[in-house]
This record gives C-alpha cells, sequence and structure tokens, in this order.
C-alpha cells in the first residue's frame, strides 16, 4: 500500500484528469495532435507531453519528496537516491492513439524500495480503470480481478496479430498497443499469457505488473527472474505475465529463446 501519508483518492484523482486530458485531445479517435518520432518506430505526440506535464505536477504535489521516472522525462540520478519514485508512462500506446483506436492507457505506477507499490492504469477511450494496491488487490471500474485457471499452454489465449510458427498451438486473442492493457488482460482473465523477448523500460509494465500480480498471475522477466523496479538503467530484458499454472511451462518455452539472443 502507498505510504500512509499518501491520499489514494487524490492520485486516482490526477491520473483520472490527465486521462481525461489525453482523451479530449483523442477527440473520438480524430485526433490531430502534432506527432514525431523520437527514433525511428517509435512515435510520440503532444498529447504524450502533455499529459507527462500535467501528471508531474500533481504527482509531485501529492508526494513531493517522490522521484520521477517517465518515459517522456530526461532521466536523472535523483531518483535513486529517494524511497519513493513515480513511474509514468503518459500515454502506453501511442501507436494506437494516433491512429484512432482505443488501445491505448496512461499509465501509473508507485514504487517503494524497488517494488510496486500502487499501480493505475486509466484507459478512457475503452472506459476502463484498472487500480492496484500492494495487498488489497485489484480492480478494473470496481470489480475485483482474478487471473485464470488454465493449466495447460497448449490452448492459451495471447493478445498478438500473429504468432511465430513454433507458437501456433496457442491462441490469438485482441491485442491492444499498450502492453500494459495487454498485461491486465490477463489479470482479468481475458487472455492468458504475454511475453516478450526484448529489452522494454519499467515505464511500460510497472502499473500492469501489480495489477497483474494481485490479481494473481505472475510476472517475471524472459528468464523467469523476478522483476525489480527504479534500478539505475530502468529496463528488463524479457517480460513473462502468466497465468499462474502456465508460468512454469511458458518459462521453460521461452526461456531459451531469450538466452539464445542474450548469447547464452
Amino acid at each position: 500500500m502507498p505510504g500512509a501519508d499518501l491520499d489514494l483518492r487524490a492520485i486516482v484523482g490526477a491520473v483520472s484528469d490527465a486521462a481525461d486530458h489525453a482523451l479530449a485531445l483523442w477527440a473520438g479517435g480524430e485526433t490531430r495532435v502534432r506527432q514525431w518520432e523520437k527514433v525511428p518506430g517509435h512515435p510520440v505526440c503532444d498529447a504524450d507531453l502533455e499529459v507527462d506535464g500535467l501528471l508531474r505536477a500533481s504527482l509531485g504535489a501529492i508526494d513531493p519528496g517522490a522521484g520521477w521516472l517517465s518515459e517522456e522525462t530526461a532521466d536523472t540520478v535523483h531518483r535513486l537516491g529517494v524511497s519513493r519514485v513515480w513511474v509514468v508512462d503518459p500515454i502506453d500506446g501511442t501507436r494506437d492513439y494516433l491512429r484512432g483506436r482505443r488501445g491505448w492507457a496512461v499509465s501509473v505506477a508507485l514504487v517503494e524500495d524497488g517494488a510496486v507499490r500502487l499501480g493505475i492504469l486509466a484507459a478512457p477511450a475503452r472506459n476502463e480503470y484498472w487500480i492496484a494496491q500492494a495487498g488489497h488487490g485489484a480492480t478494473r471500474n470496481g470489480r475485483t480481478l482474478r487471473a485464470g485457471s488454465r493449466t495447460l499452454l497448449t490452448g492459451a489465449r495471447v493478445p498478438a496479430e500473429q504468432l511465430p510458427r513454433n507458437d501456433n498451438d496457442l491462441v490469438m486473442v485482441e491485442k491492444p498497443n499498450s502492453i500494459a492493457l495487454r498485461m491486465a488482460m490477463v489479470a482479468a482473465d481475458e487472455a492468458d499469457l504475454v511475453a516478450t523477448v526484448r529489452w522494454g523500460n519499467e515505464w511500460d509494465i510497472a502499473a500492469a505488473a501489480i495489477i497483474c500480480q494481485e490479481a494473481g498471475a505472475m510476472v517475471t522477466d524472459a528468464l523467469g527472474d523476478p522483476l525489480l523496479f527504479n534500478r539505475p538503467r530502468p529496463t528488463a530484458f524479457g517480460l513473462l505475465c502468466a497465468a499462474p499454472g502456465i508460468h512454469a511451462a511458458a518459462t521453460e518455452r521461452l526461456a531459451p529463446r531469450a538466452r539464445e539472443i542474450l548469447g547464452g
């Protein structure tokens, strides 16, 4: 649970206000915001920066002593010297945001001593608000979430548009561009598995990680090792988010691929 001195209602309100601003700029999918690429293949737009600014101001007022780690803010070493850190992706799923699709979300996590204590995903285009606190469960729009009970990897539902040939025993389901929303689908028993074998950033997954864990899912890196947050280099190699009954089998399948990519 976030520090006892923090007001959960104020935090949720700040995230909701920022998400409403993003929704207004999205304009029912007819967004006209200025867009460009930070690096080839990584789009960003005015909405990313505006939401980032709103959240930094509002969350900073709620917890002035907390550090800040966001996709749209230059990182500094300050966050490494404090116990609590906001980990933020102002718009996770910018491609869907710019294409007028609903698969984007505002992602906010509060990390304390390396562990996520609070996670919020606001997906206003989908009318979905996900909240989880360490030890207090996870909800979507106020309803308690529980990950699925699947025990066989074959037939597992994966948010994907295509699958590798050696994974054709899995079943594709809807894939929002936001990886946080794909992970949240596992928490809601709308998917069984989300997996990647590439380097990713903490802000992509922090909020969704606690939502999934509080719903009973298992979340690790691609090798099956625990995730730690607010590290000097805020990245992790790969992701494995799964219903608890298939996590071991998924790790057995994914880890050799990850080791090959890492060079053994």
